[in-house]
């Protein structure tokens, strides 16, 4: 099976977040058929390996190159041939194309694995929601009897085109943080105002400041506000949620604590009780500038485009690798067509996969050489 054909397969047949088992059924297969070993991670994941037959005994060296393998809850509206045959679930990320180029590096290596140490391929589940597929497949610490030298990713990119690819040392891209509060207050008729304890009134107080913590490296929204009452009707309480974005680990802390703080203040301003629930999501992804530096150089040796990129406040849960490993996350370009992503017409240009296999592929070896 080509790359191509294993793309569209994956994309006629998606699966939500940790929902993917037709999907690593489907893989395995795959992998079966070229006699790569693999086994089962994280529930609905594969983690392939393969040995090079160069390795001498006691060399521990591996790269680990991770594809996400998860789609998004959205009804295709692209009229491919291809196009999704399971109602309301779409590959709108690109996954599909990660996971492609991944099956084509992993299939040319294991055509003639002249290289010393291993290399491990990461089909990774549930990278679209909490807790993030990365953090499970760590909890089962698949790598810790391995030197790994990199753990290495990529993401389809609308903004380049084919054939460029996207790089940043140091941070890329945010943490990300779910926001919650509930006001409790004392509500009443909204014309008597000397009785309330206005939770509506200590909402847009606290909106207000939360949003004064916005700065360049520092995202805040809050996108969900809930006030049941009527026009002449203030409600006991009011329910808000947000997003928190941070690109920093001690920055992500102490911005939770301020966020504490602030609610306190509003709270001691209106009378009123506001809980605030925080629920961490992914770390910041920051990618290792000796391989960013390698990486960039291996890309112009190969007649490839780069492109330097700036901070991205979208989060992805490859940070949870960047905590523990050197690790590389890059752009793959693949054109302005394509649309964007996380709708029902994003339709990346095929032509990429050939890209992303070629670049990987050098890339890992070249990282195994010792």
């Amino acid at each position: 099976m080509t790359p191509v054909e294993f793309r569209r397969h994956l994309h006629a047949h998606p699966e939500l977040s940790f929902a993917e088992h037709d999907t690593a059924a489907f893989i395995a297969e795959r992998l079966s058929e070229l006699g790569i070993d693999h086994r089962p991670v994280a529930g609905t994941g594969i983690l392939a390996r393969i040995e090079g037959r160069r390795t001498a005994p006691g060399d521990q060296r591996a790269v680990v190159l991770r594809a996400d393998i998860d789609a998004l809850p959205i009804a295709e509206r692209t009229l491919l041939a291809c196009a999704s045959q399971n109602e309301g679930v779409m590959h709108a990320c690109g996954h599909d194309m990660h996971a492609a180029v991944l099956y084509g590096v992993l299939r040319e290596i294991a055509a003639a694995p002249d290289f010393a140490g291993t290399l491990l391929g990461l089909f990774q589940p549930g990278e679209e929601c909490n807790p993030g597929g990365a953090s499970l497949v760590l909890a089962e610490r698949p790598f810790d009897d391995y030197d790994i030298l990199a753990v290495v990713g990529e993401h389809v990119e609308p903004q380049l085109e084919v054939g460029t690819l996207g790089f940043r040392a140091g941070k890329y891209m945010a943490a990300s943080d779910e926001l919650r509060f509930t006001v409790e207050g004392a509500g009443g008729h909204g014309a008597l105002r000397a009785q309330l304890r206005d939770p509506v009134a200590a909402a847009a107080d606290l909106i207000t400041g939360l949003l004064t913590l916005n700065a360049p490296e520092r995202v805040l929204s809050i996108g969900r506000v809930e006030a049941a009452g009527a026009t002449n009707v203030v409600p006991d309480r009011v329910r808000m949620e947000g997003t928190l974005r941070t690109f920093d680990v001690a920055e992500g802390d102490r911005t939770r604590q301020r966020i504490a703080a602030i609610a306190a203040e509003v709270d001691a301003r209106h009378g009123t009780r506001t809980a605030v629930d925080i629920s961490r999501g992914y770390p910041p992804v920051v990618n290792d500038p000796a391989l960013v530096a390698r990486a960039t150089a291996l890309a112009r040796t190969q007649g490839l485009g780069v492109e330097m990129l700036p901070l991205r406040t979208t989060a992805e849960d490859f940070g949870f690798y960047t905590l523990h490993y050197p690790a590389l996350f890059y752009r793959l370009g693949v054109g302005h067509a394509a649309g964007r992503p996380h709708t029902a017409t994003f339709s990346p240009d095929e032509g990429a996969i050939e890209t992303g296999i070629g670049f990987m592929r050098s890339l890992a070896l070249q990282l195994l050489e010792k």
